[in-house]
């Protein structure tokens, strides 16, 4: 379609469709603004300062299900995930897809220095991810 530059009608269609296009664009880069890692790093900040709701809303829709509520949830991560309930350093190292997932590694340093190995499930929901669950790996054996 041929525009000419000096029709007013031409140039506010086209000023219309550059607006639409580029809001389109923001709004898909910022339903991705929130990575793997911030919501990994997000959900750990909550666990250290005990803000059970904040750290429940990173959690997927099974595991909202599952544990019913932020208080219940709390309560499983602060047994079976001391690492996780009191974290002190995160460093997040590779990660890798699996059937419509990602699996992030990421080494945690708990509260006494110790370090820990774990892979963080993350689905992909609307706005980001949301961790579908974690897993703890077993220490590495360290040889002489």
């Amino acid at each position: 379609v041929a525009c000419d530059w000096s029709s007013d009608v031409c140039s506010s269609d086209l000023r219309y469709l550059i607006a639409g296009v580029l809001a389109l664009g923001l709004n898909a880069s910022a339903a991705l603004a929130e990575t793997i890692e911030d919501v990994i790093g997000e959900q750990l900040n909550a666990f250290n300062e005990r803000d059970m709701p904040k750290a429940f809303d990173f959690a997927s829709p099974m595991i909202k299900r599952l544990f019913g509520n932020a208080s219940n949830f709390g309560s499983m991560v602060s047994r079976a995930y001391p690492m996780v309930w009191n974290n002190s350093d995160v460093r997040f190292l590779g990660v890798r897809e699996m059937g419509g997932s990602r699996i992030q590694k990421v080494l945690v340093r708990d509260a006494d220095g110790g370090l820990h190995m774990l892979e963080y499930k993350m689905i992909p929901v609307q706005d980001g991810w949301q961790i579908d669950g974690v897993q703890l790996l077993p220490a590495p054996e360290l040889g002489a």
